[in-house]
C-alpha cells in the first residue's frame, strides 16, 4: 500500500531524511519510533503530500501522494482543526470533500461518533474542547472517508487514558479490515497493544525493522531480587532463569520479592540507538 524508498528532505544544514525507506502492507500497522529529529514527521508530511522529498519515490497505492488524497488519512502531531466549527460539522466537510454523500455519510459519522465516544460534545465547537477530545475528533477527522492507508503522528499525545484506548481500539478494527497504518509515537507500550510491525527511525532513516519479537531476541532482560534487610541485587541478562539460581544459591537471608522483567521496546530502542552512534 505505501512504498518510500531512499527518501531525502534537507532544510538548510539540517539532512530531516537521509536515506529513509519503509513499506507498509495492506492491514499492517507500522510502528514508526525514534527520538525527535530521526524525521518521523517529515516522513509523513511527504506521505500526506504537504511536502515533496529532495529526492528518492513514495507511492500510494501505486500513486504519487499528491494523486492518492483520497487513499490517505492524516492525523498530524498537532492539532489542525478550525476551532469556531464544531466536530460534526468537521466531519461533514471533510467526509463530503472526500465524496461521501448522505446516507453513506451519515453512516461513517454515527459510527465514529459512537467508536470514538464524541456524541457528549460532538456538536460544539472544536475550540471549546479539551486538549483529549481535540485528539479524538482529529482522528475522526482522519478516518471519516475509510482511507487506504491512515498515518498517525503522536495520535494520542497529552491524551487521556478513555481517549487513548477508545483510539487504539478504532485502528485495530480498521487494519483488521484492510487498512495500511503508521503509527509513530513515544508511548511504546501503544505498539504492543496494537501488535504493530516496528520501524525505528534515526537521523533521516530507519535503522531497524521488523516484528517485536524479532527485535527483541537477544536483548538482555532484568533479574531483581530484594531481601528482608531491603539490600537489592539486580543482574542485566538474557538467561534469567539461571541468573535467579546464581543469585539464590548459598544466600540464606529471607526473599523479600523477586522481580523478572523480560526485555521491552524500550530496552530495544536504547540499544539501536547506542548502535548507532
Amino acid at each position: 500500500m505505501l512504498e518510500a524508498t531512499e527518501l531525502t528532505k534537507q532544510y538548510g544544514d539540517v539532512h530531516a531524511l537521509a536515506g529513509f525507506s519503509l513499506t507498509v502492507e495492506a492491514g499492517e500497522i507500522v510502528g514508526l519510533v525514534g527520538h525527535n529529529g530521526a524525521g518521523k514527521s517529515t516522513f509523513v508530511e511527504i506521505v500526506s503530500g504537504l511536502i515533496r522529498p529532495d529526492s528518492g519515490r513514495v507511492t500510494v497505492a501505486g500513486k504519487d501522494p499528491a494523486q492518492a488524497r483520497s487513499a490517505i488519512g492524516t492525523s498530524p502531531q498537532h492539532i489542525a482543526l478550525y476551532r469556531p466549527v464544531t466536530v460534526r460539522e468537521h466531519l461533514k466537510l471533510y467526509g463530503g470533500l472526500a465524496g461521501l454523500r448522505r446516507a453513506a455519510l451519515q453512516r461513517e459519522i454515527d459510527e465514529l461518533v459512537g467508536a470514538l465516544r464524541l456524541s457528549e460534545f460532538c456538536d460544539r465547537p472544536v475550540g471549546l474542547l479539551s486538549g483529549g477530545q481535540q485528539r479524538r475528533a482529529q482522528a475522526a477527522v482522519a478516518l471519516i472517508h475509510r482511507p487506504g492507508l491512515l498515518l498517525m503522528d503522536e495520535p494520542t499525545a497529552g491524551a487521556d487514558p478513555e481517549t487513548r484506548q477508545a483510539l487504539l481500539d478504532v485502528i485495530k478494527q480498521r487494519a483488521r479490515e484492510g487498512t495500511a497504518v503508521v503509527y509513530t509515537t513515544h508511548y511504546l507500550p501503544e505498539l504492543a497493544e496494537l501488535e504493530a510491525t516496528l520501524a525505528v527511525a534515526r537521523a533521516g532513516r530507519v535503522i531497524a525493522r521488523g516484528t517485536s519479537a524479532e527485535l527483541l531476541d537477544g536483548l538482555p532482560g532484568e533479574v531483581r531480587v530484594t531481601f528482608q534487610d531491603e539490600e537489592e541485587v539486580s543482574i542485566s541478562t538474557t538467561e534469567p532463569s539461571t541468573a535467579l539460581v546464581g543469585l539464590l544459591s548459598g544466600n540464606e537471608r529471607p526473599v523479600a520479592s523477586v522481580d523478572v522483567r523480560k526485555p521491552s521496546l524500550d530496552d530495544l530502542y536504547r540499544s539501536l540507538a547506542v548502535a548507532h552512534v
